[in-house]
């Protein structure tokens, strides 16, 4: 069986991935998680980069022991890996030549091409592989903790063509989540821990935090700060964790339906990064736009693969080496 391996290193978790050469099917894979000291709100890019120079080897040692396990060789036909945050030239970020260098070696050892793509479409592809019906054009919108992008992507054969409808004018969706978590004394990243905090807030809870949205520009500053004094006047951490899924939640709804305007013939809105792997957020989401967008259809990619991995990464490569 060929394989193709795919690698990301982004500023959270280091991600390797092996899919099959012959229908792109997700063979094995690993992650780890960048360890962040309790109360400090992510790491240093030096002290990432370290981090992914000593996980990688460690990780495909794992990858290597997944395959022998099902019986899959292990013969490598390509690489793939992430390089850039964003699909942009001046989109950079010293976390991604971790995983930049450790492609190129492991290609140049044994003769393999090597597809160089973003972070971003890594995201979308990933949530693209579970979709059954795939459209040319979508409607896509990364929430991480370093991104906040509304935008109309086109696939292309080894990626997609990008425009940017509108972007976070201050913090991020994700900056946003783990200050809010951070000041409840929440781990890094705090996401999946303000989610279960959240789950045994009151329904009828008359607490709430607005949303600031312009067309498809969305800003988390100013209720962060609300959520943070809420904190410190003591409202109960349950609800705070509510109103801010809520918050996030309503500003996504109106940006999409902005974006919709712009772009009719899109059939998909397609929610990726971390912060989409919230439940909460997403059944928001749905039922909404059900009613304000009825003919835009809203996917995610499952829980455990809306935040970091590498197998839209190694699914780009795919459809590279594919077609050439």
């Amino acid at each position: 069986m060929g394989l193709i391996l795919g690698i990301d290193t982004s500023n959270y978790t280091t991600s390797l991935c092996a899919v099959d050469t012959n229908n792109g099917q997700l063979q094995a894979e690993v992650r780890r998680v960048l360890p962040v000291q309790l109360g400090q709100r992510g790491l240093r890019q030096a002290e990432a980069l370290f981090l992914h120079v000593k996980h990688l080897p460690q990780l495909m040692a794992e990858l290597r022991s997944q395959l022998v396990l099902s019986r899959n060789s292990c013969q490598w036909m390509g690489v793939g890996v992430s390089v850039r945050p964003r699909p942009y030239s001046v989109s950079y970020m010293p976390t991604f030549l971790a995983g930049e260098s450790f492609a190129h070696t492991f290609a140049e050892a044994l003769g393999l091409p090597v597809l160089r793509c973003s972070h971003q479409e890594g995201h979308l592809a990933a949530a693209e592989y579970f979709l059954a019906e795939k459209t040319k054009l979508s409607i896509v919108v990364h929430l991480s903790g370093g991104t906040s992008d509304v935008l109309v992507a086109r696939r292309t054969i080894g990626g997609y063509a990008m425009k940017l409808l509108g972007e976070g004018t201050d913090l991020h969706a994700g900056q946003f989540v783990d200050r809010v978590g951070i000041a409840m004394g929440l781990p890094f990243p705090a996401g999946a821990d303000l989610e279960k905090l959240a789950q045994h807030t009151n329904t009828l809870s008359k607490f709430r935090l607005p949303s600031h949205v312009k067309e498809a520009c969305m800003s988390f500053s100013g209720p962060c700060s609300a959520a943070l004094r809420a904190v410190s006047k003591g409202v109960s951490h349950t609800l705070v964790a509510r109103a801010v899924e809520d918050c996030l939640a309503n500003s996504l709804i109106k940006a999409i339906v902005f974006a919709s305007t712009k772009v009719p013939q899109a059939e998909n809105c397609i929610v990726v990064g971390g912060v989409s792997a919230n439940i909460h957020i997403r059944d928001r989401l749905v039922r909404r736009l059900a009613s304000q967008t009825p003919d835009l259809n809203v996917f995610f990619a499952p829980p455990g693969y809306a935040s970091d991995n590498a197998l839209g990464v190694a699914t780009l490569a795919y459809r590279f080496f594919q077609s050439a």
